[in-house]
């Protein structure tokens, strides 16, 4: 582990100018929290005393020169990246980063039906067209599953005009696609390779886990960092490869990436990636043993299917992420959203999701299970 990764500079200039007492003449209106008290009393007098505007101790994300340069650096390096952006719209704002960097008014673009709607979206903003593979089905669990190699050249030979392959990796219920062969055919192709990594930031830092994007060469990646990384909601981070002109895709996010980010959500990205970068390879080692102890604990009751690495059929699941706690629950006579409701209703348990056939749980690596 470089050194560097120990250095959170965003978070550091913060707690500098914290120390200064600096007297607010600049927005934010609630000047540090003293003119919304009920605001401190929800929130706190440090976090709301952090929520500042950008100035030059602090950088700016629209032309980062300083610190926040330095921490997008320092992610760069720790996701294996040729260039790190903080983004404070979500994986939305990412995600459409991508598209839009590739993609213009006609251009075709290969991707699955299950993609998320930023995608669809950015289509839309930016007038290109969409090339669809039709990913399998679970019959059973109801749940789409990975891009087949196959049918990704099928796509590329009758749309050889086609500017990029997009891959969702991993999909919300942990089902992997072969990215490392789709990125060697839409390479070969001249094609770029986008994938939305939404579910997926884990991978770069735990062991015995699917390939992640950069590692299988992809040109650019959308890593949701709140949902996995530890990150607070709506910050995330779009990874550059070295066959990105990196500068270009700063222009396009600035075109509707807002000039007031959130230090809140920078700092977060920049604490937890250094969170990521010392500790992420025994947390998600702790993660990965705590979903498998709960998955074979279910199986076990009779009933419930918790669905794992036994899928895998080296096409359309080409590898599972075992992070996942992905539950059939049909057999039971329930939906997976009367599940859901169930659990949060009767025993205070939130789960991400219920749909009409499974549950889905995500396991923070400090989840305590109670008994």
């Amino acid at each position: 582990m470089e050194k560097g990764q120990m250095r959170a500079p965003v978070y550091e200039a913060l707690e500098k100018l914290k120390k200064r007492r600096v007297v607010p003449f600049d927005v934010p209106g609630h000047k540090r929290g003293r003119g919304n008290p009920e605001l401190v009393e929800l929130l706190g007098e440090k976090c709301v005393s952090l929520d500042v505007n950008s100035m030059k101790p602090l950088d700016n994300l629209c032309h980062p020169v300083s610190v926040i340069k330095e921490a997008e650096e320092l992610a760069a390096e720790a996701f294996r990246a040729d260039h790190a952006f903080f983004m404070v719209g979500g994986t939305t704002s990412s995600v459409q980063g991508m598209v839009l960097s590739v993609c213009k008014a006609g251009d075709e673009i290969i991707l699955p039906r299950n993609v998320h709607k930023s995608v669809i979206n950015a289509l839309v903003l930016c007038g290109a067209i969409p090339v669809y593979v039709n990913p399998e089905m679970d019959n059973r669990l109801g749940i789409s599953l990975g891009m087949q190699v196959s049918e990704v050249e099928k796509a590329i030979l009758e749309h050889p005009k086609a500017v990029a392959v997009l891959v969702n990796n991993p999909t919300y219920y942990g089902i992997c696609s072969d990215l490392r062969s789709i990125v060697k055919v839409a390479h070969a192709h001249d094609m770029k390779v986008l994938v939305d990594e939404a579910h997926g930031t884990h991978l770069y830092f735990g062991e015995n886990l699917p390939v992640c994007a950069m590692d299988a060469g992809a040109d650019m990646a959308s890593v949701s960092m709140h949902k996995s990384g530890g990150s607070l909601t709506q910050s995330s981070i779009l990874l550059t490869g070295k066959n990105v002109n990196w500068e270009y895709v700063s222009q396009i996010i600035n075109l509707t990436q807002t000039t007031s980010a959130s230090y809140l959500l920078m700092s977060s990205l920049d604490i937890s990636r250094r969170n990521l970068a010392l500790r992420g390879k025994e947390s998600f080692a702790k993660v990965a043993k705590m979903a498998e102890y709960a998955r074979d604990e279910i199986n076990a009751i009779g009933g419930y299917y918790a669905y794992g690495k036994d899928l895998i059929n080296g096409g359309s699941v080409y590898d599972f992420d075992v992070t996942k706690l992905s539950v059939y629950t049909r057999d039971i006579g329930l939906a997976g959203i009367e599940v859901y409701d169930l659990l949060r209703d009767e025993y205070d348990i939130q789960i991400e999701l219920g749909d009409i056939a499974n549950i889905l749980a995500i396991f923070p690596s400090e989840t305590v299970f109670r008994i």
